[in-house]
């Protein structure tokens, strides 16, 4: 006899067709269902720029020249590596483990109980689509999104009660990440001309929000056709993710797409939308997206820092004077986040 919570997940699967089932059903097909295909103006075999890897970036946090090198990054690129960032392999593999087994292990049904409901505005949970797409189009990435830090802003109803070491997994990872995170925005803030904390206060200071994301990208009938994650900026201040081994992430730089080129144990840094606001434009807010193989599974586990929602952010008074005045407008993060989810001007 099935509980009212399982029937209930039961028929939430039936209504939303999970990425992970299609790709196990349409495995020994040429083919995937027609809202998988982009148009051909996105298809990644007609877009990317084949025969180039891009380097972006690497940079040893603790070089000596970190707040230029991470300035320059993030001026000309909006993205970077950085290794030497003192996060044990250990916990990073541990943190990749658990994500694993949650979608491979774990049954269907207990997945479902952690599911967003569809049209909630509380982006937590387990999941496939995330933001309004144009034409009904959908990517090839099932998810689970849930809060890490601060302890006010997390609600355990959506962290996977298996595998068991999951919790303490997710809680090691976002300790030895908060410390990463302060550096950054450190040298971040010292690239403006500004004092270390300025950034980080402007930003939100201890408040800020840590939320994690695993993305599950299964292998894929027609990698030419689909894309995993839809070409976009990050909504956050910055977003700081660990892959798993299978290239997949692109960059559009100078008129192209192209494939990054990851750094073993390196974490990935995304400039996003807020410190764009913040630095009143200097930063740039990186445009990427995310591509899909025909064999292998895909993963990552990026971790988004975001103001709480009420938080107000707008250029840093010190930026702006005469002549630079504000490029953007001053607004609660919600109301960001709202526009931008529903396609709507900022």
């Amino acid at each position: 006899m099935k509980t009212a919570e399982a029937q209930s997940a039961t028929a939430l699967t039936m209504e939303v067709a999970r990425v992970q089932a299609i790709a196990s059903i349409s495995k020994c097909m040429d083919t995937i269902p027609s809202e998988y295909i982009r148009s051909e103006k996105e298809q990644p075999a007609s877009t990317t720029l084949h025969g180039v890897v891009l380097q972006v970036p690497v940079i040893d946090i603790d070089d000596k020249n970190v707040v230029k090198l991470m300035s320059d990054a993030s001026k000309e690129w909006g993205i970077f590596q950085v290794t030497n960032h003192g996060i044990p392999d250990e916990v990073i593999s541990n943190l990749q483990k658990v994500g694993k087994e949650f979608f491979e292990i774990v049954p269907q049904e207990e997945k479902e109980m952690i599911a967003k409901n569809p049209g909630s505005q509380n982006i937590e949970g387990y999941g496939t689509s995330l933001q309004k797409e144009l034409e009904g189009k959908r990517g090839w990435v099932d998810h689970l999104f849930h809060k890490i830090w601060p302890p006010s802003a997390i609600n355990y109803r959506y962290w996977p009660k298996n595998p068991p070491s999951y919790r303490e997994a997710n809680e090691e990872y976002a300790k030895r990440l908060r410390e990463v995170a302060e550096k950054i925005f450190k040298s971040l803030s010292l690239g403006l001309g500004l004092e270390a904390h300025e950034m980080m206060e402007a930003a939100g200071g201890e408040d800020i929000v840590y939320l994690l994301k695993i993305n599950y990208y299964p292998p894929c009938p027609r990698p030419d056709l689909a894309l995993g994650v839809v070409a976009h900026t990050d909504m956050s201040h910055i977003t700081i993710l660990v892959p798993n081994e299978v290239q997949g992430l692109q960059v559009f730089k100078d008129g192209h797409w192209y494939d990054v080129k990851y750094i073993p144990n390196a974490l990935i840094v995304h400039i996003g939308d807020q410190v764009e606001i913040l630095s009143n434009g200097k930063y740039k807010s990186v445009y990427h997206r995310t591509t899909v193989t025909k064999d292998k599974t895909r993963m990552s586990w990026p971790v988004f820092l975001e103001p709480p929602p009420e938080h107000e952010v707008g250029p840093i008074p010190k930026l702006v004077n005469e002549a630079n005045p504000p490029k953007f407008k001053t607004k609660k993060y919600k109301d960001y986040v709202y526009c931008k989810l529903n396609k709507l001007p900022q």
